[in-house]
């Protein structure tokens, strides 16, 4: 089963509005289009869908999204409105992939740049994934652990170790997949005698510049967006970029 992962849309209201680096609509409708030729079975898009939290940008977003010839299934990030996107389209906790199985954990804390699962949800989590037993993806919107950049890390994923004490006695879970930092990441997090890879994903608006101590923009990498190959209980991931 071919999965593809999209984030970081930051679409406004105005189909017009610009970004730093171009103009989001066009770029995700150009992100769109590759993803097509993908054939995907299904699409995940990991939150900052919006970037100025209006209902518009969401009817936007939907509209642009729903030309995906597959599924498509969003969370939230930092800069949407859960309520808002919900009132667009549902927000989903699990979806069935057969074999497999992908949980979306919502990491949106209102008023802050940084996320939160808190301990409702971890407990929740805990819950579930003690409840079935196959292999299993992750999705959220923050980083679950460091990406190396200073300035992205201190507006992480809050609770990122009570996360990880979490996961660690439930070994199907096969990898974390998460937006926010608007580049390729590839990290993991120990747990025992093994590890639990954590994968980031280009945004298919602007680029942040990997190793940045401080905002930075890297104007040099195109928008993209994450393929996942599901293959019994193995996976194989890679990065796609773009002209747009």
């Amino acid at each position: 089963m071919r999965l593809v992962q999209l984030t970081d849309c930051h679409l406004q209201a105005d189909p017009a509005a610009r970004a730093r680096t171009g103009t989001p609509l066009r770029q995700l409708e150009a992100v769109i289009a590759a993803v097509n030729r993908e054939r995907p079975a299904l699409v995940l898009v990991t939150g900052d869908v919006s970037d100025d939290e209006t209902a518009a940008s969401y009817r936007l977003a939907e509209q642009a999204l729903s030309r995906l010839e597959a599924p498509w299934y969003w969370l939230p990030g930092n800069h949407d409105q859960p309520t808002l996107m919900a009132e667009c389209r549902a927000l989903h906790k699990e979806l069935d992939l057969g074999h497999w199985r992908a949980l979306l954990l919502d990491t949106h804390v209102s008023g802050r740049l940084g996320g939160a699962l808190g301990e409702a949800a971890l407990s929740a989590l805990d819950e579930r994934l003690a409840a079935d037993r196959r292999p299993t993806l992750l999705a959220m919107h923050h980083p679950p652990l460091p990406v190396g950049s200073a300035w992205l890390d201190a507006i992480g994923l809050a609770d990122g170790e009570a996360f990880w004490r979490v996961v660690a006695p439930h070994r199907q879970v096969r990898a974390v997949l998460f937006g926010h930092v608007h580049q390729a990441f590839h990290g993991a997090h120990a747990l025992g005698d093994g590890e639990v890879p954590a994968y980031g994903c280009p945004a298919t608006s602007d680029q942040f510049l990997p190793g940045a101590s401080s905002f930075a923009l890297d104007e040099a990498s195109c928008p993209g967006y994450r393929l996942i190959e599901l293959r019994d209980g193995a996976f194989k991931t890679w990065v796609e970029r773009i002209e747009a």
